[in-house]
């Protein structure tokens, strides 16, 4: 038969396949339609499908041809295999994986490289076919082009006795044909499986290679759950001629687009509608037979997607594989209901296999751990002589044991403490010795001893946990590594034997396992860089981390953990802007990391980029949810979630968790501190502070506390007090130099205040941290245009924009500019942050309504102005970025509300909205509307008649600036009005 029969012949095989068992035989007649020889050929391959099913769902051509074979009497089984034992190349033939009339598949060893790898030969008799050889090469030249962890691996091509053969990737598992088995597959597993799936796509597409056969026969799924593309065999490469001629179909039947049944050009949207159909079919165990049914009962953000796969109309589908792998990473995310409720059932069914393990632990009489214990790390002994193994070791054993809900290692921070308090550097090497007291004083319950030698050209790892005190052997674990690049895989296998040797189930250690390389980095000295930056930020400060980081990113490109962290430490130190980018790359790599840095990342984008406070809330509740003894989503709840939503009393509670889980993560103490200062309970933010002294913590959030009571307090004293033991600190140094400038304007020292801001920034513009002096020059073009100078504000808000263009710096500028007449820049940087931050809380509920609010006043539209303040008010009394960063903005959508009033002459509204600010002090701060508001109010009583109260205020405002600059506008015309009051 001709190979185009073939190829007919498998089309209308697999269309005969995806019927129900009831149907085949009356659609087989139909789609025949006479031709007799056809059908035979279908019915024998039915015979024969039993041989199908092999190692890489071997494609009907070849089932028909061993079919053919067995007609002639040309039985292998009989004849022997001539290759069977044999060496080709330096390839050791092991054992027969599959065959049939193309070709067979074996299981060799890579005598060079020590690995197993799969050998696919092509017949004699198709040998000599020019197309089927053909096809055979066009294989290995489309796959060996990509280069993708999903896309099955072709190693090399080679011929042994007039027989080409391919050198593969060698795969244990089963198709996803296989896997689906008619049935439907759980959420997780159909969306883990559909990322990986786009994401090869993607790859396969932009290096301009189309599959056009994608079905889950061709698609594999390996024993960890990896899904792998196979078979490039009708692979459309480039502007390469096609392999068929015009009009001609190629692909399997009940998998092609329209375009591809109708013999058309084909480009890499054919494989998009392909994979709808795979996506389908994964969620409901069957092919749709004719259209998608309405009720399928597939998830309906997942309909979502396959519906828009499956438009007949290419124009109208997706145009890329990555916008598919970017909505099944949002329903990941847990963004849709449906996708919700999937996940509680699945969650359900997990506890079936703990029960099963707990019966197995009970049996075993081994020490084991609770979910109350904690674990000391020490350091790996090295005694390889290669120093890439320092520390890195050990920060990969805690990548992979922080991956457990069930496991707790000791805090790093309580480490260091309990270290000072022994006289050790903080840094000191965590020798076992050392951890093993370390372990005592903690109270925990184990410690865990790593090791790694050399045994000739391979490295042998060893693991050994010991319970604290009596010593006993809780586990030991030893592996051979046959190459330095397989030490991180060796060391993932062993910590998932120590975490079920420990007591956690086996369902949880199947559920959060990722390998190392794939939570972190497959790069030795990336993670090198990534262990020696977390120690520096640990020990010296966030800067010291970050070149450090730059690192491990310059090594391996794809490090997400470290593009991740990177941007947590940016947005400590000011940079939102740069921290937003890390950010985004490592959402963007969120597939290379573990269930519990996917939390990190997923509330680290929210936070940082898309400003969704929202979505980064609900992140933080399912992570403490998975991970109930993880300290950091109560810190992002407690620190900066709670703060944007107005939620003070919630953030105290939160920040009460974080101190009971980690009595020595020293933020904790500080976000407990702000909480109360928020709430104007200074007593107990006081006591907040005394406690963290009574652990001998100390960071430099807790000067900047110390300075805003004093400030609060209005003691002079105190402030000068911590100004000057923060100088020399850099952070606490750059933090409080800011609030410095505020505290002098407030009491109208204009021009010392900005002397002072424009120091820090200078200061900040010479370390390179553009942002943060974007933010001082921003701080001083408000203060200038509260002052009523509005040249000097239009000016400093050019200047802050020529620095950057961060969010916070946008909406400071167009303030700034608008307060100073200038709305038509300032309507230009709203539409901008409009257009750049559609998420954002920040900016869609504070600063969009704020200075559109004030345009409208500007325009002589108060009620435009009241209509567009509505939807901040549920966020009045929040901390919104800009006062958490750059300490300016905080109740500004009450003041402008309040000059609404004024300007419609509702004077008893406007002083409502002005009382507001002198009675939450504690959340305005050194802002200089805290000042203001008292002249404001003065305006307000004088406007509803209260003359008493309006001198009062107006008095309370000029005591506050006694000492004022001369020749402030804002003074003068506040003077001038209190004048006519007497």
């Amino acid at each position: 038969m001709e190979i185009d029969r073939w190829k007919q012949a498998d089309s209308l095989l697999q269309s005969v396949l995806e019927r129900p068992a009831g149907e085949r035989e009356a659609f087989l007649r139909n789609a025949c339609a006479g031709d007799e020889a056809m059908e035979r050929e279908v019915r024998s391959l039915l015979a024969s499908h039993r041989w199908a099913e092999s190692f890489l769902e071997i494609p009907a051509m070849e089932v028909a041809a061993r079919a053919l074979a067995a007609e002639r009497g040309e039985d292998a089984e009989e004849t022997g295999d001539p290759l069977a034992g044999r060496t080709v190349s330096h390839y050791r033939i092991a054992g027969k994986l599959g065959g049939g009339g193309m070709g067979v598949i074996y299981k060799a060893v890579d005598t060079r490289l020590n690995r197993f790898v799969a050998l696919k030969f092509l017949s004699d008799e198709l040998a000599r076919d020019p197309e089927a050889l053909n096809r055979f090469r066009r294989e290995a030249r489309a796959a060996s082009a990509l280069n993708h962890p999903n896309i099955c691996t072709i190693y090399d091509i080679g011929e042994v006795d007039g027989r080409a053969f391919l050198v593969m990737e060698h795969l244990e598992g089963a198709t996803l044909k296989r896997r689906i088995a008619g049935k439907p597959m759980e959420l997780d597993a159909l969306l883990a499986l559909g990322v990986e799936i786009a994401d090869a796509l993607d790859a396969a597409h932009t290096a301009g290679i189309v599959h056009r056969d994608i079905k889950p026969a061709n698609i594999f799924v390996t024993e960890r759950g990896y899904a792998k593309i196979l078979d490039f065999g009708l692979a459309q490469l480039g502007t390469d001629e096609p392999l068929t001629k015009p009009g001609m179909a190629v692909g399997t039947a009940g998998y092609m687009s329209p375009e591809q049944a109708a013999g058309t050009a084909l480009d890499a949207r054919t494989d998009l509608y392909s994979f709808g159909l795979v996506l389908f079919e994964m969620a409901t165990g069957n092919l749709p037979l004719a259209g998608i049914p309405p009720s399928s009962g597939v998830s309906p953000g997942l309909m979502r997607i396959v519906s828009k796969c499956l438009e007949n109309d290419r124009e109208l589908r997706y145009t890329h594989a990555s916008e598919i792998r970017a909505g099944l990473q949002r329903l990941k995310r847990g963004t849709d209901p449906a996708g919700v409720r999937w996940k509680a059932i699945i969650a359900a069914a997990a506890a079936v296999p703990t029960l099963l393990a707990v019966g197995y632990s009970y049996f075993r009489r081994t020490p084991k751990l609770t979910d109350k214990d904690t674990i000391v790390l020490a350091d790996f002994v090295n005694t390889t002589g290669d120093p890439v193994f320092d520390g890195t070791l050990r920060q990969g054993l805690e990548v992979q044991l922080e991956q457990s809900p069930f496991l707790s290692l000791a805090p790093e921070a309580r480490i260091e403490r309990t270290m000072r308090l022994m006289g050790r550097p903080a840094d000191a090497r965590l020798t076992p010795e050392l951890a093993e007291e370390i372990c005592e004083r903690t109270a925990s319950a184990a410690v865990l001893e790593g090791s790694i030698a050399r045994l000739g050209s391979q490295y042998v790892l060893g693991l050994r946990a010991k319970i604290c005190g009596s010593g006993d052997i809780l586990d030991e674990e030893q592996a051979q590594a046959a190459r330095k690049e397989d030490v991180l895989n060796v060391l993932s296998e062993i910590a998932r034997r120590f975490r079920t040797r420990a007591g956690e189930s086996l369902a949880t250690v199947a559920k959060h396992d990722t390998p190392l390389a794939e939570a972190t980095t497959s790069s030795l000295e990336a993670l090198k860089a990534y262990s020696a930056a977390w120690k520096a930020h640990s020990s010296i400060g966030s800067a010291a981390a970050v070149p450090l980081l730059k690192r491990a990113i310059e090594i391996d490109p794809n490090f997400a953990m470290a593009y991740a962290l990177l941007g947590r430490l940016y947005g400590n130190m000011g940079e939102s802007g740069v921290s937003a980018g890390n950010t985004s790359k490592a959402w963007q790599l969120r597939e290379r990391a573990s269930d519990r840095e996917r939390f990190f990342i997923d509330a680290s984008y929210d936070l940082q980029a898309t400003g969704n406070v929202e979505n980064a809330r609900q992140t933080c509740e399912l992570w403490a949810q998975a991970y109930p003894r993880e300290v950091v989503p109560h810190a992002f709840l407690a620190g900066i979630i709670y703060f944007v939503s107005a939620k003070y009393e919630q953030a105290i509670e939160e920040s009460g968790k974080l101190i009971e889980l980690d009595p020595d993560f020293s933020i904790g103490y500080a976000d407990r501190a702000f909480g109360y200062i928020n709430l104007g309970r200074l007593s107990e933010a006081e006591s907040a502070l005394r406690q963290a002294s009574r652990r001998k913590l100390d960071i430099p959030e807790f000067s900047l506390v110390r300075y805003e009571m004093a400030f609060l307090r209005d003691d002079q004293v105190g402030m000068e007090r911590e100004a000057a033991l923060s100088r020399g600190k850099s952070e606490a140094q750059d933090w409080i130099s800011g609030d410095e400038a505020f505290v002098l304007a407030y009491s109208g020292h204009m021009a010392e205040g900005n002397r002072m801001s424009q120091h820090a920034a200078d200061a900040a513009r010479q370390a390179g941290h553009l942002e943060r002096a974007a933010l001082f020059e921003t701080g001083a073009a408000l203060r200038e245009a509260f002052a009523g100078n509005a040249a000097a504000a239009r000016r400093g808000a050019g200047a802050a924009l020529e620095l950057s263009q961060d969010r916070e710096v946008e909406y400071g500028a167009a303030f700034a500019l608008a307060l100073a007449g200038d709305s038509s820049r300032a309507q230009t940087l709203a539409n901008d942050l409009e257009r750049r931050f559609p998420e954002d809380t920040s900016v869609r509920f504070s600063y969009l309504p704020t200075v559109r609010g004030l345009i409208a006043l500007n325009r002589g539209e108060p009620s435009k102005a009241l209509e567009l303040l509505e939807i901040a008010a549920p966020y009045d009394l929040s901390q919104p970025r800009s006062s958490i960063h750059g300490y300016f903005g905080a109740l500004y959508s009450v003041y402008i509300r309040g000059e609404a009033y004024l300007k419609e002459g509702r004077g008893a509204e406007a002083a409502v909205e002005f009382q507001k600010i002198p009675d939450h002090r504690g959340i305005v701060g050194s802002d200089p509307i805290g000042a203001l508001a008292h002249l404001q109010l003065g305006r307000a009583f004088a406007l509803s008649g209260d003359v008493v109260k309006a001198k009062t205020a107006y008095l309370d405002f000029l005591t506050l600036w006694k000492d004022a600059d001369p020749g402030v506008p804002t003074l003068e015309r506040a003077k001038a009005e209190y004048g006519r009051l007497r």
